[in-house]
């Protein structure tokens, strides 16, 4: 249940999560949060139905933000209607218990396909829960593409 993340918080700037952790999920439902990301996510958080079939989970603070930003989308829009609708209605506060746990509610896990094994990862203000073998093929085709869409999205200087 280890893993190779880092956490990082400096002065004035956001925090960012980041790091990859395989974890198990038990069968009521209860995942381990990494130890990394506990502390950054407060006693609760909002966890949601992600992108590529995977769960977003935020800080209240970060979630505050999205909401806004997805608050001002316009209401005439159809897929603005359609976006808010799927992401707002599987969102739950979850709360962290005595032993760093939540409760992934059964819907959540079944949108996710969350059965046992998953991995859990930081990307900047937000973690993601998947499915291993979700991960794991989505790992493996982005692999395949990552220096092609860094070319294509942004202006990297190492």
């Amino acid at each position: 249940m280890g893993g190779c993340g880092t956490f990082i918080l400096h002065s004035g700037v956001k925090s960012m999560f980041m790091g990859e952790y395989q974890h198990t999920v038990d069968t009521k439902g209860r995942l381990i949060v990494p130890s990394k990301f506990r502390e950054h996510l407060g006693g609760s958080f909002v966890l949601t139905r992600g992108l590529d079939n995977c769960l977003f989970g935020y800080p209240m603070d970060e979630w505050k933000i999205l909401e806004k930003k997805l608050r001002a989308l316009p209401v005439t829009k159809k897929d603005a209607r359609a976006f808010t609708r799927f992401f707002f209605s599987g969102a739950t506060e979850v709360e962290l218990d005595k032993q760093g746990r939540i409760n992934i509610p059964a819907s959540l896990r079944n949108y996710a396909k969350v059965e046992k094994d998953c991995v859990v990862i930081g990307v900047s203000g937000r973690i993601e829960i998947w499915a291993k073998h979700l991960w794991d093929d989505y790992y493996d085709e982005s692999e395949e593409s990552f220096n092609d869409i860094a070319e294509n999205i942004i202006d990297f200087d190492f």
